[in-house]
């Protein structure tokens, strides 16, 4: 029985998780759109529609998903067949798996069964969410390269190394946080962002490593391949990983794009923003309400980060592919060593 109820326990968190992203994500699609009208002062999105209901155009995502699955699916007659297929459903599924060890609140017990709100407990948790994000390369990777199209190629090209510098700035940067809270377990360092200094200051990572935050957020970024750093797809110069791909193939290409700023925007909120923590609310796995407010704190708080990430996708212009790679290898690499030494000095003392 107790095994049953496990097994139950871990369905109910997995789901959670699958629900909470693959559902954002699609959102996103409608944010987007509507985020960047109103930067640009016009209307967006609004021209769907259900039984003459518009609804601000929350009905363009159906509308997609539709069109997306009607679409003629074309492969290339020199294309790799099988690894063509698998390269969209790899990228998703990496991008999915990456959220597994981001806590989206502390503990709750029930009938003294104490349930940990995590879907994968892991001692280097951290360490996975990057694994999975850097593994996602590989669809990227096999798209361009089984499409048997030189710029398809050349876009996937481009994603290897963007994902390798971005990745490495990633890793050096979050060294402090967990230099910081002694873990590499997101939850521990979730929990470790519970303390304060003089009974009014949260712990928070974005105020013990400021540094780090900005750099994590900037290679963030990068590894999602959006603008700034869409150069694997960037369309002016006619190159992209996913170029000879279309209907679902092609949306599941833009879907891995959204689940990864959502996993990007979820480590933030752990590691930098507190994670589930409310300021002045103390975690008590017995209160089912403090409990729901923490994970009702964790999804505003990546709801905010998300914005965030879009509001930098609509205002910055597009790097050029040398511009980008020196950021990363000249810019955030020595920049995260020096909030490394930096940190560990200020420990000492």
């Amino acid at each position: 029985m107790s095994t049953v109820i496990d097994l139950g326990v871990a369905f109910a968190k997995v789901a959670f998780i699958m629900g909470f992203v693959l559902n954002l994500g699609g959102v996103l699609t409608w944010v987007e759109r509507k985020q960047s009208a109103v930067m640009q002062d016009r209307v967006g999105a609004n021209r769907a529609s259900i039984f003459g209901l518009r609804l601000f155009g929350l009905f363009h995502p159906l509308a997609d998903a539709i069109k997306l699955l009607t679409k003629e699916d074309f492969m290339p007659a020199r294309a790799e067949r099988a690894l063509f297929l698998a390269a969209p459903f790899v990228s998703v599924f990496f991008a999915l798996s990456g959220f597994a060890t981001i806590p989206f609140g502390d503990v709750l017990r029930v009938g003294g069964r104490e349930i940990s709100l995590q879907a994968v407990e892991l001692n280097a948790g951290v360490l996975y969410v990057f694994a999975m994000l850097s593994m996602g390369v590989y669809g990227v990777m096999l798209a361009g390269w089984a499409s048997a199209n030189n710029y398809a190629l050349l876009g996937g090209q481009r994603a290897a190394a963007l994902m390798i510098s971005a990745e490495i700035a990633i890793g050096a940067s979050i060294m402090g946080v967990c230099m910081v809270y002694g873990s590499l377990d997101p939850q521990e360092i979730a929990r470790g962002q519970g303390a304060y200094w003089g009974g009014i200051i949260p712990k928070w990572g974005i105020l013990t490593q400021p540094l780090g935050f900005i750099l994590f957020l900037t290679a963030g970024i990068a590894s999602t391949k959006r603008i700034p750093f869409d150069f694997p797809e960037g369309e002016s110069e006619i190159i992209g990983y996913f170029i000879e791909y279309s209907g679902m193939k092609f949306g599941m290409f833009m879907m891995a794009d959204f689940v990864e700023t959502v996993v990007i925007a979820g480590m933030a909120t752990a590691l930098f923003l507190g994670g589930w923590q409310i300021p002045f609310v103390h975690a008590d796995p017995t209160n089912v309400l403090v409990v729901v407010l923490q994970v009702g704190a964790f999804i505003l708080k990546v709801l905010l980060m998300v914005w965030f990430l879009m509001l930098i996708r609509w205002t910055l212009p597009r790097f050029r592919y040398d511009q980008a790679m020196r950021l990363g290898w000249l810019g955030l690499l020595p920049l995260a060593v020096l909030n490394i030494v930096i940190t560990a000095a200020v420990l000492l003392l």
